[in-house]
């Protein structure tokens, strides 16, 4: 049995091919053509995973289906609520792929559909109740129930960075809303902490006068940096807070921390969990707190499990 696995993104589409047990078989990516609204991305697709059944000698009976990650909230019949990203406004992604290739498909939030990934092959291995929490340009998540996915209402469900977290923010947030999760935990949250950080004090740090970014600043923490460490406090207690929200709600089994901030490594888990546990409800501070394991290949992998779901 063969399973193609697909994460759409903005600019490439991540394809995977894998047998039944999760193993990739073979990786490629093509290029995601969104002009008029996206019209070509599917068709797109399906020419590709048909070109690779060609090229293995694949037969249809052999596939047990399609995955795909969209960027943008996807309900649980695999209808895109609007995806800015692609150009799409409402589509059936679940009928319209599916009808291309003939085969069945399963689309979700790209987000959550990552998380799946990780629950089945990567840190969050050996549960199936996890928080995975992406930490980039903004922040994402994907909540795992007994292995199901909590899409929410429209697939909504698991917009961990839209958590309301200080009240006196007057910078607006992306989503236009004041004091998200995402405006500190993110990348470029974590460097506005820090630019806030280094105009309130006169302090020396590694960090003036220099182009700064999330990197730098943990660098800057594992060295002892007064400044950056602060930020770091920062970090922790916004994170910290969200997660404990958020475990008050799901009492999932573990945190998994992924996205391009959790290459810190550890000493990140150790700023949030320093401010998660005083607060979490007794019965959810026994969580694991895990980094990510599959960097990229999050998605398709979680992708090949949706598929598999059922």
């Amino acid at each position: 049995m063969y399973i193609f696995g697909v994460d759409v993104g903005g600019t490439t589409v991540k394809m995977g091919l894998f047998d039944g047990d999760g193993n990739v078989l073979d990786k490629w990516e093509i290029v995601t053509r969104k002009e008029n609204n996206g019209e070509n991305v599917l068709p797109d697709i399906a020419k590709a995973i048909k070109d690779k059944m060609a090229e293995r000698k694949i037969d249809k009976d052999s596939v047990a289906g399609v995955g795909l990650g969209v960027p943008g909230p996807v309900d649980v019949r695999g209808v895109v609520h609007k995806c800015a990203n692609l150009g799409w406004d409402v589509l059936d992604v679940n009928e319209t792929l599916g009808n291309l290739l003939g085969m069945k498909v399963k689309a979700g939030n790209d987000a959550n559909v990552a998380a799946l990934g990780e629950m089945w092959r990567g840190g969050g291995k050996g549960y199936d109740s996890i928080v995975m929490v992406t930490l980039g340009t903004g922040v994402g998540g994907g909540i795992i129930v007994d292995g199901n996915i909590l899409t929410g209402a429209i697939g909504a469900g698991g917009e961990i960075g839209h958590i309301h977290v200080q009240d006196e923010e007057e910078d607006a947030c992306g989503c236009g809303n004041h004091g998200c999760l995402e405006q500190y935990a993110s990348a470029t949250g974590v460097v506005r902490l820090a630019k806030r950080a280094l105009a309130a004090s006169d302090k020396d740090s590694v960090l003036r006068g220099t182009e700064i970014s999330a990197k730098a600043v943990w660098d800057a923490v594992k060295d002892g940096d007064e400044v950056a460490v602060s930020v770091a406090e920062q970090f922790g207690k916004y994170l910290g807070l969200g997660l404990s929200a958020i475990a008050a709600v799901v009492n999932p089994q573990a945190f998994v921390i992924g996205g391009g901030v959790s290459k810190a490594g550890d000493v990140l888990l150790e700023y949030i969990k320093k401010y998660y546990m005083p607060i979490a409800f007794h019965s959810d501070r026994d969580v694991v707190f895990t980094l990510a394991e599959l960097g990229n290949d999050a998605g398709i992998v979680g992708a090949a499990k949706l598929v598999l779901a059922d």
